[in-house]
Order: C-alpha cells, then structure tokens, then sequence
C-alpha cells in the first residue's frame, strides 16, 4: 500500500481566497480534495476538486482525512493553523510528516496590529479549551491579553467574570471579523464591555491600566491580608484590642487556608481575621462567631468594606453558636476568658482531618493552659510568643512603641 499523500493545511483571512500567495492559490487549484468549513468552500473555484464540509469535531475531521489519504488534499483553516489552530492537533495526532502548513496572518497577529499594542509579552489563550475561571485568574497579573471568545463565552461573559472578582483595571478592545469588509475594532472600559454583544468572529484584546496594581480600584491601599489596623471599623470602648497586623499575618499563614477552605472565626470582634480569611479563600466560607451585639455589626460593616461576599457573622456564643455550621478546615479563635481551652478542644473535636487551628492569647496563663489542651487533642502544638515595637517619628527622633505581648498557639489534626 502507497504512502498517504500530504496534507496541506492552508490559512486563510476572513476575506476569504483573494487574501491567499500565487502559491497557496496554486496549491488549492490541483487539489483533488478540499475540506473547510461551509463559508470557505463557498469560494472555492476550483471545478475538479471534491470538497468536504468540516466543523470543530476533530475526530470528525480525523476521519475525513484519512478517508482521502490517497488523494492530494488541502484543509483550509483560518489564520494561523499552528497558532491555537487546527494543525496542532492534526499533527499531535497523524504526525508532523504528514502535513504542510502555509501559515496566514493570525487574526491574533491582526488584533494587536489593530490595536497598535506588541504582543510580545502578552497572554495569549483560546477559551474554546481553556476554562473561564483559569484564564481570568491568568489575566489578573498579566500586563496585555488576547483571547479568542467563543460563543458560548462571548467578550461580555469574559468582562462580567473579572469584575465578579474585583478585576476592573483593564481596557478591552474588541476586534471583529478581522480582514473582511465589515471589520470593526469596539474599544471600552469593562463595565461597558460587560453588557454589549459582538459577531462570533472576534479577538479580545486586554491592556492594564499603567502601573495599576493587582487589585481593585476600591481597594488601594488595602492588601489580600495584613492590612494595616485602622483599615477595620472597631467599638471605641475596645478600639486597639483588634488581632494587630503583624500577629494576624503569622495567624493567618498558620491556619494554611485553601481557596476553597471553611473556615471558623470565634470570637471574632470586629472581624480582621475574618474578613482577610474570606479573601484569601475566595471560593470558600468564613463564619465570623461574635457574642457583642455591636461588634457583629461592625463585621458586617467591615465586610462589606472590603467587598468580601463569602463572610457570614453569627451572633452568639461558642460552642452552641457553631451549631449547623459545616465543619471547618481552618479555625481562629481569639480569647482573653477562662473558657478559652474549652472551646479548643470542642472547636478541634469539628475539625477535618488535616485541619489546623490558631488560638491568640494575651496571658502567659492562658498560653499553659490552651498549650495543655492542644497538646491532649493533638498530642503536639507550636506556640509563639510575638514583642512588637512600632517605628514612630517624634520631631526629629525615631522612636519605638511596643505592642503588648501576645501569643499564638497552633494545632493540626492528623
């Protein structure tokens, strides 16, 4: 049996064959086989030539082709057909032998071009394989973006997915049927973009806002966690007796929390630890447990503050108050009270296997105690004692105030 013939996989521009080299052109005129999609065969001329209609099935088109491997075939795919294209998969799965590609501009290219934006450095990705999700948390630290939409995820779906998450320091252009008559270029904020429709055909391309950090524009000056104390909203009566900044990052990273992770807040006061807990596990739940009827509402305040959606503020009392509530991954527990390692060893007893729990004191008392009780449900617990002295300018001085020492003790449950 002969070899199989090859396959010439010839990109094409919107406005069709006339776009196409002499040589392309002669290519398409001796093929005996043609395979494209409907709009390009319609402008095929060449008479002898069979032509197959092709769609986004694959495995279809595999079939096809190795159907006319005996006779001189030429697939015609638009743009590039190595870039995010059809070829790549052909030779993935046939092998590179078996093909020529005679590349076209890629509509990505043209994009850019339009623009006048290089696309050097830029993340470029195909959301017709490619999760939503994925690429807008790849877009997020990205400086420009080309993506190809596709219908099910049009421009706007894209525009809506990054504001959902806070994303809103980008200008989107929309590039349409590049190449053809009917061109058109849309450029807008997100917010604009989110509630428009465009032809299926079409490149988005993405430019960050200069020297605009990763996060919203609401929330400069604030971080993932470790925010500064004055951030939050607190009671004046207990104002200072907040989880200080520098003590909440050590917490915070010793609870190891998931995206997706449950977390407990027990005794919570006005919500830091919290609230910086829902950020960082953005797809998960945070219940902030709080006893102090004003310091509930200042949780509520503060989330919606710092635009956290996945934060719930229970008021009431531990244990009794974490009654229904799913059990957690990761648990904060802030406490001055005597009933402190109590509620440890009950909140330990709900939680996942793996899970870990911080407890923040402030009495070398209650750091024996908690330590014993850790220690009795877990057989091991860390502790750490933080002395922290804050740089102040006094005139022409540098001096520094010292925090009140406090302490953390942690648990995880095998």
């Amino acid at each position: 049996m002969s070899s199989p013939k090859k396959v010439y996989v010839i990109g094409i521009g919107d406005d069709g064959l006339e776009s196409l080299t002499g040589a392309a052109r002669q290519l398409v005129d001796r093929a005996e086989v043609i395979l494209g999609a409907e709009r390009m065969l319609a402008s095929v001329t060449n008479p002898t030539a069979h032509r197959i209609e092709v769609g986004s099935d694959f495995d279809d088109l595999l079939a096809k082709i190795e159907a006319n491997a005996d006779k001189q075939a030429v697939l015609l795919a638009t743009g590039d057909p190595l870039f995010y294209g059809t070829a790549r998969y052909l030779c993935d799965h046939l092998g590179k032998e078996r093909f020529e590609v005679v590349p076209h501009v890629s509509s990505m290219q043209l994009a850019f071009a339009r623009v006048k934006e290089s696309w050097d450095e830029a993340y470029l990705t195909n959301l017709a394989n490619q999760s939503l999700e994925r690429v807008v948390e790849r877009v997020r630290t990205a400086e420009k973006v080309g993506i190809f939409t596709t219908d099910k995820i049009p421009p706007s779906a894209v525009a809506q997915a990054m504001l959902d998450r806070q994303i809103d320091y980008f200008h989107a252009y929309v590039c349409e049927n590049l190449g053809s008559p009917d061109e058109r270029v849309t450029q807008c904020n997100l917010q604009e973009l989110a509630g428009q429709e465009f032809s299926p055909l079409n490149v988005l391309v993405l430019i960050r806002t200069p020297n605009m950090p990763d996060r919203p524009t609401q929330m400069i000056g604030r971080r993932l966690f470790g925010n500064p104390d004055e951030a939050f909203l607190q009671s004046k009566p207990k104002r200072g007796l907040l989880t200080p900044a520098e003590v909440r990052v050590m917490a915070l990273a010793e609870m190891d929390i998931g995206p997706a992770s449950v977390v407990w807040d027990i005794g919570a006061g006005s919500g830091c630890v919290a609230i910086e807990a829902a950020q960082i596990a953005s797809s998960g739940s945070v219940y902030a447990i709080e006893m102090d009827a004003e310091d509930h509402r200042l949780i509520t305040e503060n989330a919606q503050r710092f635009g956290v959606t996945n934060l719930t503020a229970i008021l009431g009392q531990a244990p009794e108050a974490w009654t229904g509530l799913p059990d957690p991954d990761s648990v904060f527990i802030g406490g001055t009270g005597r009933a402190v390692a109590s509620i440890a060893k009950d909140a330990f007893s709900r939680l996942r296997k793996g899970g870990r729990i911080v407890i923040n004191v402030g009495s070398i008392e209650s750091v024996g105690v908690v330590h014993g009780a850790l220690r009795e449900c877990a057989g091991d617990a860390n502790v750490w004692m933080f002395n922290i002295a804050r740089g102040t300018q006094q005139l022409v001085r540098l001096r520094f105030e010292s925090l009140n020492p406090t302490f953390l003790i942690s648990a995880v449950k095998d």
